[in-house]
């Protein structure tokens, strides 16, 4: 195996227990915020140094630089759609929670005849 196949996989579940484990803190939050900023940094070095990131991916195993970007957008799209997922799931379950509140706070007793 890889030396970029371990850390792939590493990756992946670690950000697979990272996105159940702690969604809603604010710190979780922050902390994706700071990664993306920092995904976003490395791309825009990685498209100025286009050399450097063949150089990164050789320490790991990777040949050219571009495929090294392919994982590293294959990872952050695979959190990203998880993400937005889980998010989604919250938001179904909000609604549901809203629209039983208002369904039984406008109920009225049935006539009785």
């Amino acid at each position: 195996m890889n030396w970029i196949q371990v850390l792939l996989i590493f990756s992946i579940i670690a950000l697979l227990v990272y996105l159940l484990r702690s969604r809603r803190s604010a710190q979780s939050r922050a902390w994706v915020k700071v990664g993306y900023v920092g995904f976003v940094m490395a791309g825009v070095y990685a498209v100025l140094r286009p050399d450097d990131t063949t150089v990164v991916a050789n320490w790991f195993g990777v040949r050219r630089g571009t495929d090294l970007m392919l994982y590293g957008l294959i990872m952050a799209f695979s959190f990203t759609t998880l993400s937005t997922y889980l998010r989604f799931k919250d938001l179904e379950l909000r609604y549901a929670r809203l629209a039983r509140a208002v369904a039984l706070a406008g109920a009225r007793a049935p006539d009785e005849r």
